[in-house]
């Protein structure tokens, strides 16, 4: 049996082998096949599939444990939920890896041939529409080969998160079936990097897209650790309504082996991030995302030396 499969391989009808960051990277990667890819590409990768993390748990037995853990949580008590989470978190990083696995999965890191790679969580029941698992699961971020089964390990063991446990507790979720699959994708060294929401989260205006955009790399902006440049874009003929620049200080890069946040030079502190023709680019190409989709779409996005990459893309489960 496989247990990984390249982007290539899968799209948005894989949500329950490739989790939805992995179903998205996927019909993504077609979306933009052919010529369009040259211009526009979504950094090469694979997921490891969400049946090798169910059978991790059934080879183990953990499945059980894990299950009897989470019995036993009072969701009024914070305090109950971090020391469950904590109990199955170590158990899982303590139990051994199928060795026949770890052998697929370092095979395909080295197909790519690509020094770092991010490692991302992707839950089987991610983001549907009235649903979203962003921010709730783990990013291991400039991963080597040497950490790669470590943080893919991570990224499973994230599925028990206190904040993972309570939102499924909250969602009702807790009986249903949820497995996260991991995506394995080329490491982009992003200058710039950001969200774009292709419809105004605010005014709820489907004419106008948004487009958040800071210095270094995007956790800075996921995790809320920086406010961002914001622009607004008339999605009818592609203007720029209005600019918003943002004061950054410091910004999240890879220096040597680290990934750690960094101070900006004083002098480019107040900067915007991206130039107009820049932004014009980024629209155009989010708008087409947002067409092909049908649905108003939540966009994350890295440059590189110039040169724009998708990293992802749901549905704004918040209009």
């Amino acid at each position: 049996m496989q247990y990984t499969k390249l982007f290539t391989q899968l799209n948005k009808n894989s949500v329950a082998e490739a989790g939805g960051k992995g179903a998205s990277l996927g019909e993504m990667t077609h979306l933009f096949g052919g010529q369009a890819q040259a211009k526009i590409p979504v950094p090469p990768g694979f997921v490891v599939l969400a049946s090798a993390f169910d059978r991790f748990l059934d080879e183990t037995d953990l499945a059980q444990d894990i299950q009897a853990q989470l019995d036993q949580v009072n969701y009024k008590d914070t305090n109950s939920v971090d020391r469950y989470a904590n109990v199955i978190r170590d158990t899982i990083a303590k139990t051994k890896f199928p060795e026949d696995l770890k052998k697929e999965i370092v095979a395909e890191f080295k197909k790519l041939k690509a020094p770092l790679v991010a490692v991302r969580s992707s839950a089987t029941a991610e983001d549907s529409k009235t649903a979203s698992w962003a921010g709730e699961l783990e990013t291991y971020l400039n991963t080597d080969e040497k950490d790669l089964i470590e943080n893919v390990k991570k990224c499973w063991s994230s599925l028990f998160t206190p904040r993972a446990i309570f939102y499924r507790h909250e969602k009702k979720l807790l009986k249903a079936k949820v497995s996260v699959a991991v995506v394995i994708q080329k490491m982009v060294q992003s200058d710039v990097s950001g969200i774009c929401f292709t419809v105004h989260p605010v005014t709820q205006d489907k004419n106008q897209m948004i487009i958040e955009a800071g210095f270094g790399l995007g956790e800075a902006i996921v995790s809320g650790q920086i406010t961002p440049d914001s622009y607004v874009i008339d999605k009818r003929d592609w203007s720029i309504i209005d600019i918003n620049i943002a004061k950054q200080a410091q910004q999240i890069i890879k220096i040597d082996r680290i990934t750690a946040m960094t101070k900006i030079k004083k002098a480019d502190q107040e900067k915007q991030k991206l130039s107009g023709k820049k932004i014009i680019e980024l629209a155009k190409l989010c708008g087409q995302i947002e067409k092909h989709y049908g649905f108003p779409c939540d966009i994350e996005w890295a440059m590189e030396k110039g040169k724009i990459y998708i990293t992802q893309s749901r549905p704004i489960t918040t209009l």
